[in-house]
């Protein structure tokens, strides 16, 4: 094996990059470590282009091994890794945003970037798999404006200072979890989860994150230098004269006029742009509708972006931070659902629906970075193609949809009550049932909405709002709540949703190289203005949760035990539990670790399963006065049953009926009959001695005994058998 390494600090840990001809196929790879972890990145071009696309065809595969986890998983019958978690399919997103801007968009020949998950420590995959993708394509021979750097920048409740690149342990109590890719002192994509943390906060994150940048950007370069191979070239496709002349004689004074008609969508310049092709072709040469599309594609953005900047104009002729019309509403759908809210911007409008249930309907994760964990939050994300006013596949999700579902999901999830407090599963389903920009952001909004509806106690409602920018001639418009034309052809969908206190998401994606601070940080000022205008609508449809929760949703009942009582709650073999579950009517009992328990039931049944286990941990004292039933008789006595378990029963010896002797303990009592009885004691063996007469001394009187037919009560009492 021929092999070269190359090493630097980052976050106090050794990040090593290894060249060799372990993958020597492909056009560049990387094998890089990070602390244990350790990650291959290949990357292929293909020879041939393909000239019946007119998009550059990238495919990014994040491929995770169990083994690099040092554990067998699967089910129980298939062994062999299956299709991609969320997880995975999330961090191969991160790739794919980060590294698409930085290539020709005119390349037709297919390139595919597959990241191998080796070995998995504590170290984020997602910042190495980005990193080694950027090595392994800055050292090919593929056209590629790399190379790109990634890092986490964290800040815990506790500590002020920033940590580089967090352990996934560190991360589980952040307060601030910020994912930043970017080269050149600019920002290309950002994941951020985090609990009501300010603007200024986020800045110095971006900040500390862009020093991280260049220090690994210095040393890539320095790789490159070393061992990085020509770049293939590949031209841009000359724009044929007959595309100008066509455009320049019908069309040319018409887009300013189609681009900013005023009206909201894309109706008219798709309009224009099939006006436009019918044209070409009626020109008789076919060599020119290959080009046709991207050259009027490319019309229409210049003209977006030249009227922001020197004209102050936008598509639909709304001031560059003016939020399109509001619409919320809380419920009403139908009172089957557990919670629901309606939330329309402009024409993007989505319904969301909240399920609210126990803790054993939390979702199972079991992936190489989460071994067996519950998953007691879901955000769901479905995009009809009627949305769009479309025709397509229904059914199943893509990469975009989880995307945007676990966006939504991390902006709501930094408001819910804490498990402890609330301990059920919520799952909330957000559908985009008509788009025209950021349903991702309406998906937080009309979430809150569902969440406030059903009740749920969230520490404040979220807001989301989708940001972007038109660059030209050095200059640049931050837009608020972008729309239709401006996300096709605008340069960066910043999204950024929060409370009024303070940010809880944010997402990066852009179609340039990079962003500058100084523009992120007018968009996050832009984007806090937005969200508290929305709030406020929010506010006004439903100003908070609602008291209490549906009626038709589950009653959880909370209690905890010692631990050295979980095997008396759970009995031989489930028995039980089980037997506790059918007696109640119960849907579901769990037990944690820590004793507690959480009793999820509806109609009364939480409660009394509630209270048989109690019975069943409980710890008996003398005094203390029960209602029982007659179980066993005996010459001596009576046994009386007052509980679920066998510990709830005691003798009622023919002494302790009443203040006079009976002869016969059926004279007093019979088989299934109903007392009150106290405890007298407990003996040294744990068995509990009862009194009927300690408790109700006239008792024997209301059945008819007397002293006169009974002498004085003598006789010692013998034990029991």
């Amino acid at each position: 094996m021929h092999t070269r390494e190359f090493s630097t600090q980052i976050g106090g840990k050794e990040l090593v990059a290894q060249f060799s001809d372990l993958a020597e196929q492909a056009s560049g790879s990387c094998l890089l470590r990070y602390g244990n972890t350790a990650v291959l990145a290949t990357a292929v071009m293909s020879e041939k282009t393909r000239d019946d696309i007119d998009y550059f065809p990238l495919t990014v595969d994040y491929e995770e091994r169990f083994y690099a986890a040092g554990a067998i998983l699967g089910s129980r019958y298939v062994r062999r890794e299956g299709r991609p978690s969320e997880d995975a399919i999330l961090s191969g997103r991160i790739v794919d945003r980060t590294i698409r801007p930085l290539f020709p968009q005119f390349i037709r020949n297919e390139v595919q970037v597959i990241i191998t998950v080796l070995a998995l420590d504590e170290e984020d995959l997602a910042v190495v798999a980005v990193n080694a993708a950027s090595l392994a394509l800055a050292t090919s021979n593929i056209p590629w404006a790399g190379p790109v750097s990634a890092v986490r920048i964290g800040k815990s409740d506790n500590n002020n200072h920033f940590i580089i690149n967090p352990t996934y342990k560190e991360r589980e109590n952040l307060q601030l979890d910020l994912l930043a890719c970017g080269r050149g002192q600019t920002i290309n994509m950002v994941e951020v989860a985090a609990r009501q943390v300010g603007e200024d906060e986020v800045q110095k994150g971006f900040e500390l994150a862009v020093a991280e940048h260049t220090l690994l950007q210095e040393f890539q370069e320095n790789v490159v230098k070393e061992i990085g191979k020509e770049k293939r070239a590949v031209k841009a496709p000359e724009i044929p004269a007959a595309l100008n002349d066509i455009f320049a004689g019908e069309f040319a004074s018409r887009v300013k006029g189609t681009v900013f008609c005023g009206t909201p969508g894309k109706d008219a310049i798709h309009a224009l742009m099939d006006e436009w092709m019918v044209k070409v072709k009626e020109h008789g040469d076919e060599t020119l509708e290959g080009p046709a599309m991207r050259f009027i594609e490319d019309k229409i953005d210049q003209e977006i972006h030249r009227g922001a900047v020197e004209d102050g104009k936008r598509a639909d002729n709304r001031a560059m931070d003016e939020v399109r019309p509001l619409f919320a509403q809380a419920g009403g759908v139908s009172p089957v659902l557990h919670g629901s809210g309606i939330f329309y911007r402009g024409g993007t409008h989505v319904f969301t629906a909240l399920t609210l249930g126990g803790p054993g309907d939390s979702q199972v994760i079991d992936s190489i970075a989460a071994h067996d964990t519950q998953r007691r939050f879901m955000h769901h994300y479905n995009f009809p193609p009627f949305s769009s006013g479309e025709t397509g596949r229904v059914g199943g999700t893509n990469r975009r949809m989880i995307g945007h579902g676990k966006l939504a999901e991390k902006a709501l999830e930094a408001v819910l009550p804490a498990h402890a407090d609330f301990p059920y599963t919520i799952r909330l389903v957000s559908e985009c049932f008509a788009s025209n920009g950021s349903t991702s952001m309406g998906s937080v909004c009309a979430g809150t909405l569902a969440l406030m509806d059903g009740g749920v106690p969230i520490v404040a409602p979220v807001a989301g709002i989708a940001m972007g920018v038109m660059s030209h001639a050095g200059a640049h418009k931050v837009l608020t709540d972008i729309q239709g034309p401006e996300d096709e052809f605008g340069g960066m969908d910043f999204k950024v949703a929060g409370t009024r206190k303070g940010i809880t998401a944010i997402q990066l994606d852009i179609k340039l190289d990079g962003i500058a601070l100084p523009v992120l940080a007018e968009a996050l000022a832009g984007a806090k203005a937005a969200r508290e205008h929305i709030l406020d609508t929010i506010e006004e449809a439903l100003p908070g949760p609602r008291e209490s929760l549906s009626p038709r949703a589950p009653q959880i009942i909370s209690i905890r035990v010692r631990p050295d009582q979980i095997g008396l709650v759970i009995g031989g073999g489930g028995k039980t539990i089980n037997g506790i579950k059918e007696m109640a009517g119960v849907e579901d009992i769990t037990i944690e670790d820590d004793g507690s328990i959480f009793i999820t039931g509806r109609g009364g049944t939480a409660q009394k399963a509630r209270e048989m286990i109690e019975a069943v941990v409980k710890e008996y004292k003398p005094g203390e006065v029960y209602e029982g039933e007659v179980v066993r008789m005996m010459d001596f006595g009576a046994f009386v049953k007052f509980g679920p378990t066998k510990d709830a029963e005691g003798l009622v010896h023919v002494s302790e009926v009443a203040p006079f002797r009976i002869n016969k303990i059926s004279d007093a009592l019979k088989l299934g009959e109903k007392v009150r009885v106290m405890i007298k004691e407990i003996d040294e063996k744990g068995r509990l001695n009862l009194s009927i007469k300690a408790v109700d001394p006239d008792f024997a009187s209301r059945k008819g005994l007397t002293p006169a037919q009974h002498a004085p009560f003598r006789q010692e009492r013998p034990d029991r058998p």
